[in-house]
């Protein structure tokens, strides 16, 4: 095994390129302008997001909204069902 790891060298150090001067300033800002790169971000992330029209939207919630109570439906089915044989069972 030290065979393979000796013939992987190391990437060399990167000079004062795009990723290193750019560390290099975000470090030197202070706590608001951090807060406004962060905000900045944020705004710009979601202007990125596909947003759904009212009729998908619409659409979806009705969709959770069947779910659930099918969803309780279900569960209310076993519990009666596992309180009927308990009850059976413990008398």
């Amino acid at each position: 095994m030290a065979g393979i790891t000796d013939s992987v060298e190391a990437p060399e150090p990167r000079g004062e390129g795009a990723e290193g001067g750019r560390r290099g300033r975000r470090a030197k800002r202070g706590p608001l302008g951090r807060l406004a790169l962060f905000y900045r971000q944020v705004v710009a992330e979601l202007r990125k997001v596909v947003w759904p029209t009212r009729h998908q939207l619409t659409t979806y919630t009705v969709a959770v909204i069947v779910f659930v109570l099918v969803m309780i439906g279900i569960l209310t089915v076993l519990d009666w069902g596992f309180g009927r044989v308990i009850e059976y069972v413990f008398g």
